[in-house]
């Protein structure tokens, strides 16, 4: 990760000295450019100003000493004169510059001169008379202007890409360090040194294992309390058949061990659904919900319907209340939820007991049975926690129905509170955030 971070910081740093040098040097030139063409541009005028050219002319066109070339032209490109060249020249009326002055007044140019391997800057301005001055002047190329200063150029290029270099190693330090210090002390993440411009992103790494840490945590005690929870009802199991197949019980013994037998089967498919349940859910999250308008009052009639039987058994009475209430849910979970919070008040309730559902702006199940202690409140929505094991594995629970009921209220973003009193009775409310339907 250092070695990326260190290349990268070195690319920009080359790129930026690069193009700094680049677009300087083009810039310095451009500079350079528009004040040679501004000189020319004023000697132009002083010559017009003081009709030089005409003295020029009086005194036979003497060769001004200076590094200045003069030339006169006239309207139709003919050369009347030449400061540099006393031959014969060549019609100017096709050059750039000369076109550029019949048409604007002014007019310049440059061109390369291909024997002196230089630019020569050009600058014509039309007379009164109609004639063409052009002042002409030799100036190096950009690479000539600056061949003299590239050694100090890369050299302090140099010197900035180490310096850069040396800054980049730095940074690059200060960066990682704090997450290879973090990678070493995740257990203790308060050990690891850091600044506050990375904080967030540290906060972020620390959370994010301390949830993947609860979760591994969460899986390995899911894994061992369902080994536990498989092995007592097929060891049970185990037994009575054995004792069944080896002939050592009677038949009155053996239709009781057999009645043994089934209802831990019984508890065992129970357990299964309730964890197939729960992993369908844990995949989910929340996020294939077969959501559709469910009336939650009617919902409840039918959960009651099914609940009949096993509250009759138990000696519990069942009983409704409330309003229609409209929502948009999973019809199955809602109604897997609905059950297992009848079930859990009838199977933890006492003979001559009572369970009341109520709907109105949620949902309210509220039984005057056993109760909760205090201290067990929090954690009754655990996988596998039971207040009163002996009796749960009496009545057939599997310790996972109200972990369930949990999950269905969280993939529906709804409210889940729990109020008990030990030996008075248990409420479970759970408050929709779905909008109701007319």
């Amino acid at each position: 990760m250092a070695k990326k971070i260190n290349l990268n910081f070195l690319f920009v740093t080359a790129v930026s000295i690069f193009l700094t040098v680049f677009f300087t040097s083009v810039i310095s030139y451009r500079l350079f450019q528009k004040e040679v063409f501004s000189e020319l541009s004023s000697f132009a005028d002083i010559m017009d100003d003081l009709d030089l050219l005409t003295q020029m002319k009086n005194q036979g066109f003497l060769r001004p000493d200076n590094e200045l070339r003069i030339t006169w032209i006239a309207p139709d490109g003919s050369v009347l004169y030449d400061s540099y060249v006393t031959a014969s020249l060549d019609n100017h009326g096709k050059r750039p510059e000369i076109v550029k002055a019949l048409q604007n007044g002014e007019g310049s140019c440059i061109r390369k001169s291909e024997t002196m391997e230089q630019n020569i800057f050009f600058h014509a301005k039309t007379m009164e008379d109609g004639t063409i001055l052009r002042i002409a002047k030799q100036a190096g190329s950009i690479w000539h202007l600056y061949q003299n200063t590239l050694p100090v150029t890369f050299l302090i290029a140099a010197l900035s890409f180490v310096f850069c270099l040396w800054i980049a190693t730095r940074l690059t330090k200060s960066f990682v360090l704090p997450i290879e210090q973090m990678a070493q002390h995740l257990d203790a993440p308060q050990d690891a040194a850091t600044y506050k411009e990375l904080a967030p992103f540290l906060s972020l790494i620390r959370s994010q294992h301390e949830e993947m840490v609860k979760n591994a945590k969460i899986r390995q005690e899911f894994t061992a309390n369902v080994s536990h929870e498989l092995k007592t009802p097929l060891a049970s199991i185990s037994g009575y058949a054995e004792l069944i197949a080896t002939g050592m019980a009677s038949k009155k013994e053996a239709r009781h061990f057999a009645a043994e037998i089934h209802g831990s089967a019984q508890r065992l498919l129970s357990l299964i659904n309730d964890i197939l349940q729960l992993s369908e859910l844990d995949a989910a999250g929340g996020q294939n919900l077969s959501t559709e308008p469910v009336e939650l009052y009617e919902l409840s009639a039918r959960c009651i319907q099914t609940m009949t039987p096993v509250a009759e058994k138990h000696g519990v009475t069942l009983s409704l209340s409330g309003k229609t209430l409209w929502l948009d849910g999973d019809k199955a979970l809602l109604e897997e939820m609905l059950c297992n919070l009848c079930d859990n008040a009838i199977r933890y309730n006492k003979k001559g007991g009572h369970v009341w559902i109520t709907v109105s702006d949620g949902l309210t199940v509220r039984d005057d049975g056993i109760g909760i202690p205090q201290k067990h409140q929090k954690r009754v929505f655990e996988r596998f926690f039971r207040v009163d094991k002996s009796r749960s594995r009496k009545t057939g629970g599997t310790g996972l129905g109200l972990a369930i009921v949990k999950h269905i209220a969280e993939v529906h973003h709804a409210d889940l509170t729990l109020e008990s009193e030990e030996n008075t009775g248990t409420t479970i409310r759970i408050r929709f955030h779905t909008t109701p339907h007319p």
